[in-house]
């Protein structure tokens, strides 16, 4: 039985009319989504394209579509769409390092192994998006690992006489057998510019004894225990101990590290901390002195250097340090004694992770959502003084602060009628501290952390407010030592190794092909080079550390750690309006190659609009088929510039899209064509939050209605209008 005109029976459900002219269909309303986005069309139109086939069904190569993983999962109508018309799916954003990568480096692979399980069912490819780009990258992780390290200061006061070792001189020190020679060498210690003791062993050195520096006398008390810490490392692997004058036993054996007993403690090339304690009981009866003998002799062609400014000895039960005027500034028991004065609800909690504390077991967490230069208030953290502040009495505050990112603090006193400011200070994800000099209006009865001048996550440990008065033990500075940038590369290197060799290995039986490495040009066709100023929270280059051969290394390693016949792309945008863009990617391609990693195909984008030009379409098309690669269309949309477009608009998109797969299939040979990505579904606000706002780029309109741009992409993977043979009417099933 034969019915004319019926209202096509996926849209019925979507579409009310709103007179009796059958030849325009009004757009209704749907109560989940609001107003329908797209515009009129003709009904008859309309009747013809709900008629086509899925659109994987025109097509002789692998059809694709960028979605999202929730939407996917979550969406019976979204999933259907996917299952129905396309081969192949690309991951939007979920398979990319920031999305998968922790704070600590490890990898989550639950929701992509959930949803390429789903796919594999459904009879879908999955296309790996992306290994290597600039953004979406768990910057922070990266950044902190290669970031300063930050050694705290000693627990208290240093009472023991380094001055000549810091002059060279070695007054008051005493150098027992000297082996090759016992010197102050400039510039080889822990941080920059400081100094370092060098010892190196002769070549019959065999005994502790024959390489041996000995300290000043240190006064002690009776009763009090000690603290004796130094960093120390050696060109290769050596062996030392402490001998002492002043205790029961001048050979001890000690707990050199923390973890066990023992006579001599181990050296490598690496910077390693020495700290122990010595107890009362230790001490000779009588003894009022100390003396320590650096015996560092028992291995022959040895050089160690002893850091000079970490040298120290304290007394643990010295008189009190100064009076903090806080009652919780190190957070290690929780954060009680602070509250959010002003912020988000989350925006305050405790601190935990070794990264996140700088010293002790805990530390404060503020998060601030959102960036107000100007009104820093609007994420606060305050706390009450013990006592109130006294007119012109001068007091200290200072903290040690990171932020994941790069952000901004102020301190600011309380109650408003006595406040103080701090100017902004400018925060890292490396510790740092920060010191305020205030002198007090009076009536000053607390503090806080202003943190709403730039968005992100801050820690913040050991705060110590002090009136300038107070004497004792007073624990030393911390010292920042920065990493070279031999070390840098190396880290960062060792990163990608790890991120691409799991990655490859854990979907070596589930994905096939990838974008390695995404947008690595300018748009003047030379390389990124990590100085383009983008301050975005998820940003890390990797060339900047890598150099010109970090696509070589994340190539060399997809191809190892993957199968022989995976398809490995490299991917960017604007090709097709920056032709010298597209001779850029080209000739990097023909680098990386020359280095010896294979390069399968190119992707371009081809995030385009109605003005784009087509002449450059076509002589890009052409260009990247000279290159004999694989070519690929990864991420096909065409903006409208509005949500509610016309029935002109609807057209010269369909328009579009046809004309691109023509130009397609007419430059790139049938042996380099891997296929078209289109990037999303349909013009659903779900599907916009991040891309493309309040646009309508898409197949299929917000309500999940084929628009007259569907029509268009079909004709062109056909190769014809496929609505010619069409009679107007549609069969009842």
């Amino acid at each position: 039985m034969k019915y004319i005109k019926i209202l096509p029976v996926i849209a019925s459900s979507l579409l009310l009319f709103a007179s009796c002219d059958d030849n325009l269909m009004e757009w209704g309303k749907d109560p989940e989504h609001g107003e329908v986005t797209g515009a009129e069309l003709p009904l008859a139109l309309v009747e013809k394209i709900s008629r086509y086939e899925p659109l994987k069904n025109y097509s002789d190569f692998s059809l694709g579509n960028g979605i999202g993983i929730s939407l996917y999962m979550s969406d019976p109508a979204y999933r259907k769409i996917v299952n129905e018309n396309f081969d192949e799916v690309t991951p939007g954003y979920e398979m990319k390092h920031g999305a998968m990568v922790n704070a600590k480096g490890e990898i989550d692979f639950t929701n992509v192994d959930e949803f390429i399980a789903a796919t594999k069912s459904a009879g879908l490819k999955v296309f790996g998006h992306t290994l290597v780009w600039h953004s979406n990258q768990n910057a922070s992780y990266l950044n902190g690992i290669i970031a300063p390290t930050v050694i705290p200061g000693s627990s208290g006061t240093n009472i023991l006489d380094i001055a000549g070792l810091k002059s060279g001189s070695f007054t008051n020190w005493s150098k027992g057998n000297q082996g090759q020679g016992i010197t102050v060498v400039d510039n080889a210690g822990l941080a920059a510019n400081s100094k370092a003791v060098q010892l190196i062993s002769s070549t019959s050195s065999t005994n502790y004894w024959d390489l041996q520096l000995t300290s000043p006398a240190v006064s002690v008390v009776t009763g009090h225990n000690y603290e004796v810490s130094f960093y120390i490392k050696s060109d290769k692997t050596g062996k030392g101990r402490i001998s002492f004058t002043g205790l029961k036993n001048a050979y001890p054996w000690i707990n050199w590290d923390g973890t066990s007993t023992a006579e001599a403690f181990a050296t490598t090339s690496q910077w390693k901390q020495i700290k122990f304690k010595l107890n009362a009981s230790d001490f000779a009866v009588g003894s009022n002195s100390l003396k320590l003998s650096f015996d560092l002799g028992p291995i022959p062609n040895v050089t160690y250097l002893i850091d000079v400014n970490t040298l120290a000895v304290v007394d643990l039960d010295a008189s009190a340090g100064p009076v903090n005027l806080i009652a919780n500034g190190t957070f290690n028991s929780g954060i009680t004694g602070w509250s959010k004065a002003n912020g988000a609800a989350d925006a305050l909690s405790a601190g935990t992770g070794a990264s996140n504390v700088y010293e002790g077991s805990g530390s404060m967490k503020v998060v601030n959502a959102t960036s107000d230069a100007s009104n820093q208030w609007k994420t606060q953290i305050q706390t009450t003084f013990t006592s109130a502040l006294v007119a012109g009495k001068s007091y200290t505050i200072s903290y040690m602060i990171r932020s994941e990112a790069n952000g901004s603090v102020r301190c600011s006193t309380t109650p408003s009628g006595v406040a103080n400011y701090q100017a902004d200070q400018t925060t890292t994800p490396t510790w740092k501290q920060i010191e305020w000099k205030i002198t007090a209006k009076g009536g000053e009865t607390g503090f806080g952390f202003d943190l709403g001048g730039a968005a992100g996550t801050y820690y913040i440990d050991n705060v110590l407010v002090t009136d300038g008065s107070s004497t004792g033990n007073v624990p030393t500075a911390p010292i920042t030592i920065e990493k070279t940038d031999a070390e840098k590369t190396k880290i960062i290197g060792d990163a990608m190794t790890d991120w691409i060799s799991k990655m490859m290995t854990h979907y070596k039986t589930g994905v096939f092909s990838w974008d390695v490495v995404n947008e690595p040009m300018k748009e003047d066709g030379t390389l990124r080079n990590g100085t383009e100023g983008d301050t975005a929270t998820d940003y890390f280059s990797w060339v900047k550390y890598l150099g010109k051969d970090y696509a070589v290394k994340a190539f060399k390693l997809a191809r190892q750690y993957g199968n022989a016949t995976d398809k490995l792309f490299i991917n960017d945008y604007n090709l097709e309006s920056r032709l010298d863009k597209c001779d850029g990617i080209i000739e990097y391609v023909k680098y990386i190659e020359s280095q010896g990693a294979q390069v399968d195909g190119i992707g371009t984008q081809m995030h385009i609009g109605l003005t784009t030009d087509k002449d450059k379409i076509a002589q890009m098309f052409q260009k990247l088929a000279a290159t004999g690669k694989l070519i690929k269309i990864s991420e096909l949309d065409i903006r409208l510039g509005t949500a509610t477009p016309t029935v002109e608009q609807q057209a010269s998109q369909a328009e579009m899209y046809q004309y691109v797969i023509d130009m397609y299939k007419k430059y790139i040979p049938v042996g380099q064509q891997y296929g078209i990505t289109i990037w999303g579904v349909s013009d659903n606000s779900k599907e916009h939050e991040y891309w493309l706002p309040n646009e309508s780029p898409n197949l299929w309109d917000a309500n999940y209605v084929r628009k007259h741009a569907y029509k268009g992409a079909a004709d062109g993977l056909a190769g014809k209008d496929v609505s010619l043979g069409f009679s107007g009417e549609l069969q009842k099933p």
